[in-house]
């Protein structure tokens, strides 16, 4: 009998655990599995990690299979326009709507072409590095240097993240070295594996990456070809003191902090400010997408953070948990855009 009763409990309990996902399922408007595409084609960057972690937690709280797939951003736009059911989601960043504000090809106004869906995350790794071999050391070399004649490269993604960290220092160099800020060179690369490739092959002096991709090579011996330092982070040193104090591999949180604005590092927006930047994550919906599905996805995933487990995925990973509803997320982004389409026209002067 006792045995008996115990395997009654054990069957209640696991009937307890999967009703959530039995009742979203039953409740899914969404026929069949979810595609997720990203901005990005790099599976070994930061938009590939942190989609696959909110991914993995959503695709168990509705019991369905999501795939994501690095397309790019080009890719992901057509496939997310032709779907509307919801079996395609797009998940990107700041880049969506910075492609448009600094006019790149095949980047259209996001807040008009697509509806804005959660947000979920933000990266406060987003950074710039050197090679451990490089004559530059700290941001201040390298502001001097180009103030001072020598031309440096930076590789990029232009249009993006990665530009605007560039354009403020540029404007950094004119400000200090008024006529100079042309010997900053922009090197217009693709994803995190192609600038990581130009820094290896000596045609960058200093390249965008991040704490979850670079980490691991600022571990290596300076002789080694891949070696590399970190030099800046672009966000706010209030967003970096949220993360997990172990940080990211072997640097710790502190270790960290000392490439923020304020902390180690000044790069200055005017005479009373400096500049920072925290690269959010968040989903595109096709604006044919029925409300029925946004509330759905919207419901599921605060679900999710409701029940704790993926903030710690996140922040083991170095990001720093952010959830916002889509209509949240829709006043956010569009004032954060507002915001630095005033920042980009005046560092463009």
């Amino acid at each position: 009998m006792k045995k008996l009763f115990q395997s009654s409990t054990i069957l209640m309990a696991a009937a307890c655990a999967l009703a959530p996902a039995a009742a979203y399922a039953a409740e899914n408007p969404i026929r069949g599995n979810i595609r997720v595409v990203i901005g990005s084609t790099s599976t070994g960057g930061d938009t590939y990690q942190v989609s696959s972690i909110i991914a993995e937690a959503l695709a168990k709280k509705i019991d369905t299979n999501i795939k994501v797939d690095a397309v790019g951003f080009s890719a992901g736009y057509q496939a997310l326009g032709r779907v509307p059911s919801g079996n395609t989601l797009m998940i990107f960043h700041d880049q969506a709507y910075l492609g448009y504000l600094y006019g790149q090809k095949g980047y259209e106004d996001p807040f008009k072409k697509w509806n804005i869906g959660p947000s979920f995350a933000i990266n406060p790794g987003n950074g710039y590095l050197v090679s451990k071999e490089s004559p530059y050391k700290n941001m201040d070399e390298i502001l001097n240097a180009a103030g001072n004649g020598k031309t440096v490269r930076v590789a990029i993604q232009p249009g993006g993240v990665s530009e605007i960290g560039y354009t403020a220092m540029k404007n950094a160099v004119r400000l200090a070295y008024p006529g100079q800020e042309d010997n900053l060179v922009a090197l217009n690369t693709g994803s995190q594996s192609d600038k990581n490739q130009a820094l290896f092959d000596g045609l960058a002096d200093v390249i965008n990456g991040s704490v979850q991709a670079n980490e691991q090579y600022t571990r290596l011996p300076a002789d080694d070809q891949k070696a590399m330092d970190f030099v800046w982070l672009t966000a706010k040193a209030s967003t970096i003191g949220q993360a997990n104090p172990k940080g990211m591999g072997e640097t710790s949180r502190d270790q960290l902090m000392q490439y923020a604005s304020g902390l180690g590092v000044n790069i200055p927006m005017d005479a009373d400010s400096d500049f920072t930047f925290d690269k959010e994550f968040y989903f595109l919906y096709n604006k044919r997408m029925s409300p029925e599905v946004v509330k759905f996805l919207d419901n599921a995933l605060a679900e999710v953070f409701a029940d704790g487990e993926v903030q710690e995925t996140l922040k083991r990973s170095f990001f720093i948990p952010n959830f916002r509803k889509s209509a949240e997320a829709q006043q956010h982004f569009q004032a954060k855009s507002d915001s630095y389409a005033k920042i980009i026209n005046s560092l463009q002067k």
